[in-house]
């Protein structure tokens, strides 16, 4: 089915078409890696994924700064972009060196295709990458979408109970958590907002954070980025169509968190709206740890304070987003959104 809308659907360059090939092959390879990895050494199943950390929000809410901040507590386990990429060595590889290497020259390519991109996601070898990298080996979740055009392969994926593919990940970890230690997760990806019910089971201990922003803004961003990433690989890019594909997808996702947000045990989940965070990080994530009984010590402190230090936001510059451009009217898509907008973004009026 991914073949077959890639083929289809997703208007792919001669570039385009070596990257999906090139891609896929790595995908399939993960696979066989870990599936060989685990039968050499069954152990790896009784490995304990223990009360992870997992956020779960739109693409410009703050999800992304959020995770890395977590990500430098010494204490957290966090999947660096390197590892997301290849996550089991090639055989006589012991260093990870070559797949850090490896990684770096695929993020030159990115950068020097898409130089304004790091001004919208910076990433780098050691960022907190998220779990839908993993979830792409078994040819599931959202990954495929944010690269190529794929509507046919995304109401395939919405149609299948997703399940065994989390069930999936959580293997994956238990193998990385084998390989290069760590007890306890950070995770991350807009996904999980459709798929709650099954994250629970998954992953039934864990802390969920649910990150809200107004979805006018968050639209707009998110299809921006989208519309510019997909010079990588599509011959002609259509930002009004890649535009409205994800305000129908941002519409599912948070049709989805309406929907099952009460399914998150209350004493195990937190809202962060977008604002609050950006107002007073270190609270924000001083409640964040209060509920996951995780310590907010001085050293955490002073690696989140190292964090913002040697990254600090916006350092690349901003970007003028155009509604207008997108083929987006902020009022339709407010109206649209006006659900999710109420429960989670505006304020009530205070009673007089």
């Amino acid at each position: 089915m991914l073949c077959a809308s890639l083929r289809a659907d997703a208007g792919l360059s001669e570039a385009g078409t070596a990257i999906v090939f090139e891609q896929l092959v790595g995908n399939l390879v993960n696979r066989l890696r870990l599936e060989e990895l685990i039968t050499r050494h069954p152990e790896i199943e009784d490995v304990t994924v223990q009360r992870p950390i997992i956020i779960c929000g739109l693409p410009r809410t703050g999800t992304t700064h959020l995770h890395n901040l977590i990500a430098a507590d010494p204490a957290i386990r966090y999947l660096p972009y390197w590892e997301s990429l290849e996550p089991v060595a090639t055989p006589g590889e012991a260093d990870p060196q070559a797949r850090r290497d490896r990684c770096a020259t695929g993020l030159e390519l990115v950068n020097t295709s898409m130089p304004e991109f790091k001004r919208m996601h910076d990433m780098t070898v050691d960022h907190a990458h998220e779990e839908i990298q993993l979830l792409a080996n078994d040819i599931s979740g959202m990954l495929f979408e944010t690269t190529y055009y794929l509507p046919t392969f995304a109401a395939h994926y919405k149609a299948h109970d997703q399940a065994p593919s989390y069930a999936y990940l959580k293997r994956t970890l238990q193998a990385l958590q084998w390989l290069r230690g760590g007890t306890r997760w950070v995770l991350k990806s807009p996904q999980h907002l459709e798929q709650f019910p099954t994250l629970l089971a998954t992953f039934p201990d864990a802390t969920f954070v649910v990150t809200h922003r107004d979805p006018v803004e968050v639209t707009q961003s998110m299809a921006t980025m989208i519309s510019y990433a997909a010079r990588m690989a599509c011959a002609r890019p259509d930002p009004v169509k890649i535009s409205q594909y994800w305000l129908d997808r941002a519409d599912d996702l948070l049709t989805g968190c309406v929907r099952d947000r009460d399914v998150l045990p209350a004493e195990q989940s937190i809202d962060v709206r977008f604002d609050d965070f950006m107002a007073d990080e270190e609270a924000t994530v001083a409640r964040i740890y209060d509920l996951a009984g995780q310590p907010f010590d001085a050293r955490t402190r002073q690696a989140m304070a190292a964090f913002r230090t040697e990254h600090p936001r916006g350092r690349y510059g901003g970007v003028l987003y155009q509604p207008a451009d997108l083929g987006l009217d902020p009022n339709a898509v407010a109206t649209r959104l006006g659900g999710y907008r109420t429960r989670f973004v505006v304020e009530a009026p205070e009673e007089s």
